[in-house]
């Protein structure tokens, strides 16, 4: 059995340390783990037979935008960009219907402006971003 996994975490088998019982949180990607657990720093992940134990840089619960900074960028850069896709898109005419002539009364146009094309774009480009950025960040993980 080995006793790490591919991002670093210390597989400890429930043999060994059958009950954690530390706080269960909801914070953290659960990477497939049934419950997650947290004191301070500490991130343990429940598995079927095992626990993956690893430490944060900065706590979650002390100071959550300091740990997205530096323990999951992936989601700073995922909102990050979703918002700047939306923000980019919300005020842009719909062209399309301009030069047909066409006066839509959908529910998603008002005013000759597309609502739901620029929450989609936003959303598209929010979790493109989060996966490149989460990706990239396991790449830079195994290189260590």
């Amino acid at each position: 059995m080995k006793f790490v996994d591919d991002e670093g975490s210390i597989i400890v088998p429930k043999s060994v340390r059958p009950i954690i019982d530390y706080p269960e949180t909801v914070l953290g990607d659960r990477c497939g783990a049934s419950r997650q657990f947290r004191l301070g720093k500490l991130h343990i992940r429940e598995y079927d037979n095992y626990y993956s134990v690893h430490s944060d840089k900065i706590s979650p619960i002390n100071d959550p935008l300091g740990h997205i900074i530096a323990d999951a960028p992936e989601y700073l850069v995922g909102i990050l960009s979703g918002i700047s896709i939306y923000s980019s898109f919300k005020d842009v005419p719909i062209a399309r219907s301009r030069k047909s002539g066409v006066n839509s009364k959908s529910s998603s146009v008002i005013g000759g402006k597309d609502l739901l094309s620029p929450y989609l774009a936003g959303i598209f480009a929010a979790y493109s971003s989060y996966t490149i950025t989460k990706s990239l960040k396991k790449l830079a993980q195994r290189r260590r």
